[in-house]
């Protein structure tokens, strides 16, 4: 009789045990999915009155294979103009480069060499565009149309108390390029101030910006090269 009491104890035991388990999953599940959407509401308000933005950038570009890292510094524009997100990047060292996105092409200019890249993004302009112009002028609302979006925790950078993102491509093209990003989100200001995109094969380019300066004036000539009659043009895609 005593060992079936025992029994019957033990296991209502475990039963207590497993929902209050539950309930506490399912109180976390809650509580992240409303800290994401916290911040998913911070970046929609501020892609919603966003024109444009300037920054300090150092990209450090990492390759698994040689383990070595590349770091490139500069500046970093962004634009909104007839409801589209324009780009252009000006890298001072350790080189000379310049990186421009407008209307579905990428441009890359190398003084050095006087050779210029162009990279018609075609019918893959969705997913280019979603990580070449990701998080600035980008509404939150819209990272779940192209990503798996997962709060993943806290971390001070420079001083700010950022938010951690991280984002599944949902495109398999795109998936083949990059495995995932890692957002750090001002919530204060809902933009990044950190991204890291991860290669399939472990290699990832880290950007981290600093001085950033939203819905400033930023000069047209940002956004075109700077060439010479002598630039060679070519398109590595044709």
């Amino acid at each position: 009789m005593k060992a079936a009491l025992k029994i019957r104890s033990s296991k209502a035991a475990i039963t207590v045990s497993a929902i209050l388990s539950l309930s506490i999953a399912a109180a976390v599940a809650q509580s992240d999915s409303a800290a994401l959407e916290r911040v998913l509401n911070q970046m929609d308000a501020a892609a919603k009155n966003f024109r444009s933005a300037q920054m300090n950038v150092i990209w450090d570009q990492y390759d698994k294979v040689i383990n070595e890292t590349e770091t490139q510094k500069g500046k970093m524009f962004f634009r909104r103009e007839g409801g589209e997100i324009h780009m252009a990047a000006d890298f001072t060292e350790p080189d000379r480069k310049y990186v421009i996105y407008s209307g579905g092409k990428v441009q890359v200019y190398q003084p050095k060499i006087d050779q210029v890249n162009e990279y018609d993004a075609g019918k893959n302009r969705g997913d280019v565009e979603s990580f070449l112009v990701l998080g600035f002028g980008g509404a939150g609302h819209d990272l779940p149309k192209s990503y798996d979006v997962k709060l993943i925790g806290e971390e001070p950078i420079n001083g700010v108390a950022t938010e951690k993102l991280e984002l599944t491509p949902k495109s398999v093209h795109l998936r083949n390029n990059i495995a995932r990003i890692i957002l750090w989100i001002d919530p204060g200001r809902g933009f990044p101030v950190q991204q890291q995109f991860f290669e399939p094969g472990g290699n990832y380019r880290l950007a981290k910006y600093s001085d950033i300066q939203i819905n400033q004036k930023v000069p047209d000539d940002v956004f075109k090269l700077k060439t010479t009659p002598k630039t060679k043009v070519i398109s590595p895609q044709g």
